[in-house]
């Protein structure tokens, strides 16, 4: 499904013109998932390595916090209003689980467009 950056830009994609909902979706899913310094073009793209993270449990939940909403606030200018909370997840304590909400820049005023995640050694799931 993912196409090269030129593709899009030649053709437009007219799934994510008409569900600019999923076409930020699918870029936070690229976005959390990118490790922060792995772009020379944007060296701030991307989260920091979450491997360390784990040994700071529990104080990592809220660093984590805080990195997601600060990545997602630089990198999606199609969000304002970013917050991120954590959800607790009594089936899998070794999971780490947010609800991401945020408003659509284009609807400053609509509805908060809310996204669940899952961060496990596998990467960033979002939905």
């Amino acid at each position: 499904m993912q196409r090269g950056l030129l593709a899009r830009l030649g053709a437009g994609d007219p799934d994510t013109e008409r569900d600019p909902e999923r076409s930020i979706i699918e870029h936070l899913q690229v976005l959390l998932n990118t490790r922060r310094g792995s772009s020379r073009a944007a060296p701030d793209y991307g989260l920091a390595d979450l491997v360390d993270m784990i040994h700071m449990f529990p104080e990592a939940i809220q660093t984590l916090k805080m990195m997601i909403r600060d990545t997602i606030s630089e990198n999606e200018p199609r969000l304002r209003n970013v917050n991120v909370r954590h959800v607790v997840d009594d089936d899998d304590p070794l999971m780490f689980r947010f609800e991401i909400s945020a408003r659509l820049a284009e609807h400053p005023r609509g509805p908060r467009l809310r996204l669940r995640t899952r961060v496990s050694a596998r990467g960033v799931d979002v939905e």
